[in-house]
């Protein structure tokens, strides 16, 4: 296969002080950042003025650990931190081209909620809603929704996809032009354009219409972020865009193969997912700047902070019995991320790594692609992944907000722009447009379609 040609896409992952898990302590970083709207206010301008195509909102609904001391000691734990759906619909109201992609979980939401959400946001912004499905992970939201112990994995994928189903076909409630709104002939809407879902599944009973207007893209943009078999499968099924961590270009690629793979299963063409690996890049001018940079930042590093972080990542069980300077013990498989537990194992069985240096080598982007160098090494190494179809575009973790992604911004992307590899101007006024994704049909005009044709 030769070496793709074209521009990426970028996406903008917003965690409150940085994705790196002593940014807060930094003293550039603002404390109280999860709970700032002026610091997001500025940070979604920023992005939008460099042409990002989007800006990406994790969350968890809850603190996930039990653990004060450790709460209390990182900033990355859903502590003091906006609920995204409504931070995102006040961005919407000071920005006017960038994507607004927030979180919202299918294992503690109903499909009528967030169905009804993110078409609200989609109008609310003019076409730059996007949802990212999540099944969670956490034990520790679990409990906050009547379960005493989280659905086993399986069983939260199962739900997904009905979920993904009814969402979107709620979200086909309504023809384009149904709402005739008619003063004089005292019609409000047209009832032929209306549509009733009636869902009867396994999961939920859904009757519908939803009560909001067909969405300006049609449907908002569905994000995914799972990684393991069962995510592959419904990003394959229902995603536009896959949100993945891979340690190396040749996982990247075998990822993208095999997701790509997948598609033509369900009817659809490679260009309608589009694959954005996280990666957290660490820039200075000088590849010494760059490493300052990251050492500054690994020097706070609380050794309990970072014992705790691999303990999440490896599947959730207590290391704290091992000694720092040991190996990795074996450990059986999760029911939190499995992706994320079998990467970060495959990282330290790969590289021999200890307990100390695996939380110093995945603290920073938790699992994600950390690059540290130079504005020409970080090109080099996105270039990299994108021409060999290990990626259609990344979604950039800024280590410390918001130096980092300043940094991004005024040293990185001239250099990308300079190879032709990203835009200087907005293609459209939509995700979807800026994105390179289709407009979905309703399923009900599709139907129409079929019945004329035969």
């Amino acid at each position: 296969m030769s070496q793709r040609t074209g521009q990426l896409r970028l996406g903008a992952f917003l965690y409150p002080t940085g994705h790196h898990i002593a940014a807060w302590r930094h003293p550039h970083s603002l404390a109280d950042a999860g709970s700032n709207f002026r610091h997001y206010v500025q940070l979604a301008q920023a992005a939008e003025a460099a042409k990002f195509d989007l800006v990406f909102l994790a969350d968890g609904s809850g603190t996930r650990g039990d653990n004060v001391d450790f709460l209390s000691r990182t900033a990355h734990s859903y502590v003091a931190q906006f609920e995204p759906l409504t931070l995102l619909s006040a961005l919407a109201a000071v920005t006017e081209r960038i994507g607004l992609v927030g979180t919202a979980s299918t294992t503690f939401n109903e499909p009528y909620h967030i169905a009804r959400k993110f078409a609200s946001l989609d109008h609310i912004s003019g076409g730059r809603a996007g949802w990212n499905l999540v099944t969670s992970s956490s034990e520790h939201e679990a409990k906050n929704f009547n379960f005493d112990e989280h659905l086993a994995h399986a069983r939260r994928y199962e739900r997904a996809v009905e979920f993904a189903d009814v969402v979107s076909g709620l979200w086909d409630s309504w023809d384009e032009d149904a709402f005739l709104r008619d003063k004089d002939a005292g019609r409000f809407f047209d009832p032929a354009k209306r549509h009733v879902l009636n869902h009867r599944g396994e999961f939920f009973k859904v009757r519908g219409p939803l009560n909001v207007a067909r969405a300006p893209q049609g449907h908002p943009v569905v994000v995914q972020a799972g990684s393991s078999e069962a995510g592959k499968a419904l990003a394959a099924r229902t995603a536009e865009v896959i949100f993945t961590a891979q340690q190396t270009t040749a996982d990247a690629v075998a990822f993208y193969a095999d997701v790509k793979g997948r598609l033509a299963q369900f009817g659809r063409e490679p260009d309608d997912l589009k694959i954005m690996p996280g990666v957290m890049p660490i820039v200075g001018r000088t590849e010494s700047e760059a490493r300052d940079k990251f050492a500054e930042l690994q020097a706070l590093i609380d050794p309990a902070v970072g014992l705790a972080m691999v303990s999440t990542l490896t599947g959730g069980f207590d290391l704290s019995g091992y000694p720092l300077d040991g190996p990795i013990p074996e450990l059986p498989e999760t029911n939190a991320s499995k992706s994320r537990q079998a990467l970060t194992l495959d990282l330290a069985r790969r590289e021999n790594l200890t307990i100390r240096e695996l939380y110093l080598r995945v603290a920073g982007a938790r699992g994600h692609w950390q690059v540290v160098g130079t504005p020409q090494q970080i090109a080099d190494a996105l270039e990299e992944r994108f021409v060999n179809y290990g990626a259609d575009g990344y979604n950039v973790m800024p280590a410390l907000l918001p130096d980092s992604l300043n940094d991004f911004i005024e040293l990185v992307l001239p250099e990308l722009r300079r190879r032709g590899l990203f835009r200087s101007e907005y293609e459209g006024g939509t995700l979807r447009a800026n994105l390179g994704l289709k407009r979905p049909q309703s399923r009900y005009r599709a139907e129409e379609a079929q019945t004329a044709e035969a």
